[in-house]
């Protein structure tokens, strides 16, 4: 059974499930510093899967989470905060022996992002299989992951048999690598897990860095370099290239969707806020692909997510609703 006729039998579910890390981000409370320099930092919940997961459920759609954050006071508030946004958390599993994990993280002023990560192990990468929330994943629509999950075992072994889980119940399945090399021990190790699912996904979004990093140095606007990357089971790849927009390669056609204008505040979320937008378009929709006029509508409104989250600081709490998605459209047509 196809993720297209899934939909339709089992027809209560417009469900976006997302898989995999939730955390702490610690920003700077002033802006332009190093880590060392910064005065103090302010906590903001993050994670991509759980920001995606956020970003579908404040447009109206219907999400849950599944991961591991530890028994502690910060993953408490995590499941906390997915709750007041109306996300499932029953999929949340809680580490009594590991600690939720956490990320200082700064923009600099020459625009380079400093990351620190603290997970020696943390607790999101010791989620078993047994743990998994397997009815949750059946009911999905759309399955959403990263490619931070394959890093360690145990977490790798519940990502993957999460998909297979997923997929034979004949989910749509949608990846996010998310690159993020300092949690890789190498570059190649990064290289080889990434595309070791490659080809399992129905749609899949990368950044114009991540096609170069994966592609080893090529060309991310040669369209044909792009194509090595479309599997012969993909139904739409997405490559997003920040203010400027995004492009879509789909098996009959191809395309590029301008950004949104906009005064950044903060980047932090920006892709997060694109995808949670795509799916909760898709998740009601699983044939959009095949039809480019209403993709390119799907696509503008993801673009406007992104758009609107840059104006406001954190991943999570500058997640859009639909009003300003719809909103800062329409100024933009004016």
């Amino acid at each position: 059974m196809d993720a297209e006729t899934n939909g339709k039998m089992n027809g209560h579910s417009s469900l976006v499930v997302c898989f995999g890390e939730m955390l702490i981000d610690f920003v700077p409370t002033v802006a332009g510093v190093s880590l060392a320099e910064a005065p103090a930092f302010a906590k903001v919940p993050g994670g991509a899967p759980a920001n995606v997961a956020v970003g579908v459920s404040k447009l109206g759609g219907s999400s849950a989470f599944i991961g591991k954050v530890g028994k502690d006071e910060f993953g408490f508030m995590l499941a906390d905060i997915l709750k007041q946004n109306n996300v499932d958390n029953s999929g949340m599993r809680f580490d009594p022996a590991a600690r939720t994990m956490l990320a200082f993280i700064t923009l600099r002023d020459d625009g380079e992002r400093e990351f620190l990560f603290y997970r020696h192990p943390s607790a999101d990468m010791l989620l078993h299989e047994s743990e998994l929330d397997r009815d949750l994943l059946k009911k999905a629509r759309i399955f959403h992951y990263g490619s931070i999950s394959l890093i360690d075992e145990p977490c790798k072994s519940a990502h993957l048999a999460a998909m297979k889980i997923a997929k034979d119940a004949g989910v749509f399945l949608s990846y996010d690598p998310n690159l993020r090399k300092q949690l890789w021990p190498s570059d190649e190790a990064a290289r080889d897990a990434i595309m070791s699912i490659w080809d399992q996904a129905d749609m899949i979004k990368v950044s114009e860095d991540e096609i170069e990093f994966l592609t080893k140095g090529e060309d991310p606007y040669d369209d044909n370099v792009v194509m090595k990357l479309f599997h012969p089971n993909l139904k739409l790849l997405i490559v997003t290239e920040g203010s400027a927009g995004c492009r879509y390669y789909t098996r009959g056609f191809k395309g590029k969707v301008a950004g949104v204008k906009v005064k950044p505040v903060d980047t932090t979320g920006a892709g997060d806020a694109f995808v949670g937008g795509l799916l909760s378009s898709l998740a009601s929709d699983l044939n959009m692909f095949k039809d480019e006029k209403r993709l390119v509508e799907a696509l503008r409104f993801a673009n406007a997510c992104g758009a609107v989250t840059v104006t406001k600081r954190g991943a999570i709490p500058g997640l859009p609703t639909r009003d300003e998605v719809l909103q800062i459209l329409h100024q933009n047509s004016a």
